[in-house]
């Protein structure tokens, strides 16, 4: 667990607001709050993202690292075309959405890149995936959104699980299959008791 965590890498994404904080108005003061997202990965298949309000810049980076740490979730990845090399994109197309803005992962072929905005492309980068086209529909300029979209469609990656991933199939025998020969002796015996019993005398 300590060589895992010495490789994570934490990156803030967004601070949302004018000058960089939301300025909460109340009946009489003006609260100032900070609203920060922050990214954390390794760059190998594991992501995290933590979210965290505070009066201070400084205590709210803080909080959404610890929250980010606690949120990591495993990234599968997977292959465009021929299974050559690494895994470099997504073994399939996920989709992820919060409030307004959905977000689309389409694999892609290597070399491509990472075809998105700048919000999704550093998720995706310390998600570990190389290549990949993106989508997003919806109100994508709330960053904060547009990040927990993609986030959401990277979690679910491991929801849905490709052929090679299938258990194999043991198909059982029914019961009439498996225990053939023993009806087949059970129904002749009383066949032949059938045809076999005494003619009832008619007068």
């Amino acid at each position: 667990m300590g060589d895992f965590t010495s490789r994570l890498v934490g990156i803030v994404i967004t601070v949302p607001g004018e000058n960089g904080h939301r300025k909460l108005q109340r009946a009489v003061t003006e609260r100032t709050r900070f609203k920060v997202f922050v990214a954390i990965g390794d760059y190998n298949g594991h992501v995290g993202l933590g979210v965290r309000c505070s009066k201070e810049v400084a205590t709210a980076i803080l909080g959404a690292i610890i929250l980010a740490k606690l949120s990591i979730v495993p990234v599968r990845r997977g292959y465009w075309g021929n299974k050559i090399g690494k895994p470099h994109t997504f073994p399939c197309k996920v989709t992820g959405h919060c409030g307004s803005v959905l977000v689309r992962l389409i694999l892609a072929p290597r070399g491509t890149g990472i075809v998105s905005a700048p919000v999704p492309k550093k998720l995706l980068m310390m998600a570990g995936i190389d290549d990949c086209y993106t989508s997003a529909r919806g109100c994508t300029a709330t960053l904060g959104n547009f990040a927990k979209a993609t986030f959401d469609a990277i979690s679910k990656t491991y929801s849905y699980l490709t052929s090679d991933l299938w258990k194999e199939t043991v198909f059982t025998k029914s019961p009439y299959q498996e225990f053939t020969d023993h009806l087949v002796k059970t129904y002749t015996g009383v066949s032949v008791q059938r045809t076999q019993a005494p003619a009832v005398a008619t007068t």
